[in-house]
């Protein structure tokens, strides 16, 4: 367990984003969280060891077990960072805007009792590059896995097993958050609000029109200026 990537790219002083955090004795933990920063993503953490197994998925979750969606493994995340939902502030790494799309508990698919026995059994599928579990969150439910790939060191696959809760409907079509119940934009939109005004678009003002007056006076003006 080492936070030590995760607070050297950040800045803690201008971003809200958690520093740490301890796990609980109950279940172990889960979040998804849809993140719009340089490219839109969405984060799927895993807690493990005391902090959150991170991997990016660009294009999301599937529920059709015929999709394979890329996940790329980040570095650690701290365990309160399952809560965080919120703007991270421009100038810093990750900015933008992130919400809790799913959030809820998961287990081993295999039979094992014990929160510290899960977590040295996950841990070991980890090393080996087979994760294989069950998610009990709002959006997400049943069997799914993580395989790493021999593409590069944190290319991974995730997988959706085929069992009663796998669908071919695009579950990312739900882009509410679990928590706060607010889409990206409305958080956005909300942020701006509270920081000020959002910039009004400028109006173009086209020119009047000179009337006949107007034009009559402008040509012999004009004349003039050629006869001098």
């Amino acid at each position: 367990m080492s936070l030590t990537t995760y607070k050297k790219k950040r800045n803690f002083k201008s971003t809200s984003e958690p520093v740490g955090g301890t796990s609980n004795r109950g279940k172990l933990n889960f979040v998804i969280q849809k993140h719009d920063a340089t490219r839109l993503h969405y984060d799927f953490r895993l807690e493990m060891d005391g902090v959150l197994k991170s991997w990016a998925v660009p294009k999301g979750p599937s529920t059709d077990p015929a999709v394979k969606r890329l996940a790329m493994m980040v570095e650690d995340h701290p365990y309160d960072y399952k809560n965080f939902e919120g703007i991270i502030p421009e100038g810093n790494y990750g900015a933008g805007t992130v919400i809790i799309w799913d959030k809820g508990t998961y287990e081993p698919i295999e039979p094992v009792k014990g929160k510290k026995a899960q977590e040295k059994h996950l841990l070991k599928q980890l090393k080996e590059g087979s994760v294989k579990i069950i998610l009990h969150g709002e959006k997400l439910r049943g069997e799914w896995a993580l395989v790493h790939t021999k593409q590069s060191e944190n290319s991974w696959l995730l997988i959706k097993h085929k069992d009663k809760f796998a669908s071919s409907a695009e579950v990312t079509n739900k882009s509410k958050s679990v928590v706060s119940g607010i889409t990206l934009l409305q958080l956005e939109k909300s942020a701006g609000s509270k920081n000020g005004s959002p910039k009004k678009a400028v109006k173009k003002v086209a020119p009047k029109k000179a009337s006949p007056t107007a034009k009559k006076s402008l040509t012999l003006t004009s004349k003039k200026k050629v006869n001098s």
